[in-house]
């Protein structure tokens, strides 16, 4: 059963059989990672509302469309779970959030049956705001040119937004991905506005890290869609128990027994800290890389290395 919930003063709808704005201006997208593109994009979109004398409404979807157009594929990874989603949006300011139900059926509704059944007859929209590569439905062929065409026959506002640069780069959700694949913390922060962060659960590990003073907590992603940064060690916040602690954090590889995507497992080192942890929710937050993963010739050489990783995170995480 759907249900329409509250966080903070945003209204966040699974039904929208009886849903009521003032006049919704409405954007739609996935919004994975709630960028600074998409960021943009609410901002605008909060602009036209006081333009309109309306009220913001973001039209997004779960699960993933791929998860439904593409149900063999292995290879989704995704910036930010449902729930990372919700609180992102939810702190933006909006003031209706629709999570829409993307099934079978709905992915093979055609764009001009979208827009007639949805966005005019359920959420009765004002004004529709649409980035400036925007393609949806069936086809993708929902463009800007068609919207123009829906626009005057429904008789609803349409504007259209221009790409935010950055670098003179496109900020998009793929670009972040790849840099967060490739380990490069610090421009995929810079694209998302705020740090990269992972939710998992503690679980049990080989207790290796505590014979050698440098006890870990292994983690398990909350979502095994939830996209795990490249191979090396890392310099990390902790969040949990309403506490904040610093660490530094490795991910390699763990072919069995893991649940996370690509079989990457993710051990922290928090520092300060002693306390039996197992089973319980943990936040980290991505600051900066330290350094590649790699081998070592013994303990010795090993124990040496995680001692200056420690100096330069703590180096990292003190600015």
């Amino acid at each position: 059963m759907f249900v329409n919930v509250q966080i903070c003063d945003v209204k966040i709808h699974q039904d929208i059989n009886k849903f009521e704005a003032k006049r919704p201006v409405v954007t739609i997208g996935t919004f994975d990672g709630v960028h600074l593109g998409h960021q943009k994009v609410i901002a605008r979109l909060k602009d036209f509302a006081k333009k309109y004398n309306g009220e913001t409404v973001i039209f997004t979807f779960y699960p993933h469309p791929r998860q439904i157009t593409s149900p063999n594929e292995t290879n989704l990874r995704l910036l930010t779970t449902l729930e990372e989603k919700k609180q992102l949006l939810a702190a933006s300011g909006i003031d209706h959030l629709i999570i829409y139900p993307f099934t079978k059926q709905f992915s093979e509704l055609s764009y001009s049956e979208f827009v007639k059944s949805i966005l005019i007859e359920k959420i009765k929209t004002h004004c529709l705001v649409v980035g400036y590569d925007h393609k949806f439905g069936k086809d993708r062929e929902g463009g800007y040119d068609y919207l123009k065409g829906c626009a005057q026959k429904y008789n609803f506002k349409l504007e259209r937004l221009e790409a935010l640069l950055l670098d003179d780069i496109n900020i998009s959700s793929t670009i972040i991905r790849a840099a967060l694949q490739k380990g490069n913390i610090k421009k995929a922060n810079r694209h998302l506005g705020y740090n990269f962060t992972l939710y998992g659960t503690v679980v049990e590990g080989k207790r290796l890290g505590r014979k050698i003073g440098f006890p870990t907590a292994n983690i398990e992603a909350s979502d095994v869609h939830k996209l795990i940064p490249g191979y090396g060690v890392y310099a990390v916040k902790i969040i949990f128990g309403r506490q904040e602690y610093l660490g530094m954090l490795n991910i390699g590889t763990r072919p069995t027994f893991n649940q996370n995507a690509d079989n990457r497992s993710i051990e922290v080192n928090i520092f300060d800290f002693e306390g039996d942890i197992y089973d319980r929710g943990i936040t980290l937050v991505f600051v900066d890389k330290i350094r590649k993963e790699k081998k070592f010739n013994g303990v010795d050489a090993l124990v040496g290395q995680l001692k200056k990783d420690k100096i330069t995170a703590l180096g990292i995480l003190s600015k």
